[in-house]
């Protein structure tokens, strides 16, 4: 049996109410299509589970986890099971419109984009909680990351297979899939896609999720900047610590031989810690750089990303 042409990957959580007119939307939304939709249970302590094992549709494959992991296991084990060419991520609460894959599929297709990101247009949530929260996060990471997304909330995207299984979802880091893409050397574009209002069920998101985002986006700068070159991070601010560190030293010893009292004098203390903290530091670029040599040459993998290899003969 040949693998389908679109896997479209439903993390769900306690989405009880909204399985069967999600599944029936999809079906509607993709007639003529071959396609298979694979359901992630995230750990529901509702009938979720028995909801989708109620559809008896033999296009859905349902991913059942042991315990709550988070979205992204679930989108990891989601892109684990998909068998198709193309990947398309969507929630689950019915906000997501499934009628405009067709249309993300086709820029994908046609203009041979890796990845197409929605942008939410006319968003259906809360101002307060969750409107301006996300346009200040997305802001924050847009300058901080430099790639320009304007909606990295946004669940509806479609991907190729090829990328979706080279990107490694682990924490909370399904906020940062185009980041993450882009480190990859995807292709990225954007579309504006429409947006429901949640008509069955709560909300998994709260304001508490900031704190996670921020920790997140420290993570992200670090491999955008310093992924394969992290000597150049910790080893610069170690040496820069150390020549501090050095040059104070140097002075009270200096006035020590001139028979001066320097003992317990704050700036003899922070020269110490400054040394001390510089060949901490360089040590650990040291340590980081052997390591990431072990995470390359472990799997074979290689400091770049190739698009297509051109030949021209004679």
């Amino acid at each position: 049996m040949s693998n389908p042409k679109l896997s479209i990957i439903i993390c769900v959580y306690n989405e009880e109410p909204n399985i069967k007119p999600l599944n029936n939307w999809i079906n509607e939304s993709l007639v003529g299509y071959d396609y298979e939709i694979i359901y992630v249970d995230d750990g529901s302590t509702d009938r979720t589970k028995e909801e989708i094992k109620s559809l008896k549709d033999s296009k859905v494959i349902l991913v059942e986890f042991r315990k709550n992991y988070g979205q992204s296991s679930a989108l990891y084990a989601g892109i684990d099971q998909a068998k198709g060419d193309f990947l398309v991520t969507m929630d689950g609460d019915l906000q997501n419109d499934p009628s405009d894959i067709p249309m993300m599929l086709k820029l994908a297709e046609d203009e041979g984009w890796d990845l197409v990101t929605g942008i939410r247009k006319n968003r259906q949530d809360g101002m307060f909680l969750r409107k301006l929260p996300s346009q200040i996060a997305n802001s924050i990471i847009r300058n901080s990351t430099g790639v320009h997304i304007k909606d990295y909330g946004c669940t509806l995207k479609v991907f190729r297979s090829d990328l979706a299984k080279n990107i490694g979802l682990y924490g909370e880091l399904h906020r940062f899939i185009p980041v993450l893409a882009s480190l990859e050397g995807a292709a990225i574009t954007q579309v504006d896609v429409k947006h429901h209002a949640r008509e069955f069920g709560k909300s998994k998101y709260g304001i508490g999720r900031t704190f996670k985002v921020i920790s997140d986006l420290l993570l992200m700068l670090f491999f955008k900047k310093f992924m394969s070159k992290p000597m150049h991070l910790f080893g610069g601010i170690g040496v820069l610590f150390f020549l501090i560190g050095s040059v104070i030293n140097t002075y009270f010893l200096i006035e020590k031989i001139m028979g001066h009292d320097i003992w317990g004098k704050p700036m003899l203390l922070l020269g110490i810690l400054l040394l001390i903290a510089g060949i901490q530091l360089i040590t650990v670029g040291i340590m980081s750089e052997l390591l990431m040599r072990t995470y390359y040459e472990s799997q074979q993998k290689r400091p770049y990303q190739i698009r297509k290899v051109h030949t021209f003969n004679d």
